[in-house]
């Protein structure tokens, strides 16, 4: 088989691949609720006792305190990613805060936060 042939059934075939994942849904970014968020930590972290929950107003992150310190559970794409604050810089952005965490396979995530979630969720991402 020519290599143009090969790699246009390529192209076609990671295209196809998108397109059904699309329009099956799977390609929404997932929205989280208070349950939604506890249990994502829960399967990054089994074990944890989750003390409270705070989602912010657009669904895309959730703060977790835990007895062990605060966390941050946010979506990416359909899944989640959870992470806990023990090494990370905050930066106040024009929407909310970017959170950089001192780690390479996460390194850094941009809250959507206003006016009044943004010093609540920096108080409590600074709790011990």
């Amino acid at each position: 088989m020519p290599l143009s042939v090969l790699v246009s059934l390529v192209v076609v075939g990671i295209a196809g691949i998108a397109l059904l994942l699309h329009l099956a849904g799977r390609s929404k970014r997932c929205v989280l609720t208070r349950e939604d968020a506890e249990a994502a930590w829960q399967r990054h972290f089994p074990g944890d006792i989750v003390e409270q929950v705070t989602v912010a107003r657009d669904g895309h992150a959730a703060l977790v305190l835990t007895h062990l310190g605060p966390g941050l559970v946010w979506a990416f794409g359909a899944d989640t990613v959870a992470r806990r604050l023990e090494d990370f810089d905050l930066i106040d952005t024009g929407d909310g805060l970017r959170v950089e965490f001192h780690d390479f396979t996460a390194s850094s995530v941009s809250l959507v936060l206003d006016d009044f979630e943004r010093p609540h969720w920096r108080n409590l991402m600074r709790a011990p």
